[in-house]
């Protein structure tokens, strides 16, 4: 590891809050700060977390000097939450491209279930799930792939989240990607914050729905939508 990245002189943590600051910028846990971060600097941030997690580690009181099951744990640890889980909120956003709806599709569109994988802002334990989108989309919403509403869902959920803020999120950016007249999505996810720790409760589940415009206003349109996401046994 390259200590003097992190040591010598200002860390790069400081440099990009302080950017963050300049700007006044938010930088909660769920916020994407791709564009506050320069050249090279993802990988002095990598040395950074890594000497911080070594720290942690030996307040555990862990020998990673002899254990060999921890030698390498906190490079492990820092290129999990930067390359990984949380790179969400360090890289920008998956290019989509975006086509004109040239055939006037204007019939409810369904995709899923796309599986996500996040962690919780309160513990960073997992939070393992599945999203449904339902599109309505009309003559001027603009048409992105399939593939496209999983590399965005990926994006918002590579970040430690709230997974009510997540689905907003996660509509938000397809409303202002494709502009339907209707959008619906339902998450249902587990989270180890209660099965691993706390109540250590297995079976418990969240799920949770966000309705925007012809979803919200037609409830036919949205029964047809919430009976047409497959029922578990």
């Amino acid at each position: 590891m390259n200590e003097k990245d992190t040591f010598e002189g200002t860390p790069v943590s400081v440099k990009i809050r302080e950017r963050l600051t300049a700007a006044r910028k938010r930088y909660h846990s769920n916020d994407n700060i791709a564009e506050f971060i320069q050249p090279g600097e993802l990988e002095a941030l990598l040395n950074e977390v890594e000497t911080k997690m070594q720290g942690v580690l030996d307040s555990l009181v862990i020998d990673t000097d002899h254990d060999h099951n921890t030698g390498d744990t906190a490079r492990r640890v820092a290129k999990m939450y930067l390359q990984e889980v949380f790179k969400g909120r360090y890289l920008a956003a998956p290019a989509i491209t975006e086509f004109p709806n040239a055939e006037h599709l204007n019939e409810l569109m369904i995709v899923g279930p796309i599986t996500v994988r996040s962690a919780c802002s309160h513990h960073f334990c997992p939070v393992i799930g599945k999203i449904w989108i339902g599109v309505l989309p009309n003559e001027r919403t603009n048409v992105i792939g399939l593939s496209k509403y999983a590399r965005l869902a990926e994006w918002v959920m590579g970040r430690p989240q709230i997974q009510e803020e997540a689905v907003v999120q996660l509509a938000d950016l397809i409303q202002e990607k494709t502009q339907p007249d209707g959008l619906a999505i339902v998450m249902e996810a587990s989270h180890f914050c209660m099965s691993w720790r706390g109540v250590k409760d297995m079976d418990s589940k969240m799920i949770n729905s966000v309705m925007r415009g012809a979803f919200l206003k037609d409830p036919n349109l949205r029964r047809e939508f919430l009976s047409l996401i497959p029922k578990k046994d």
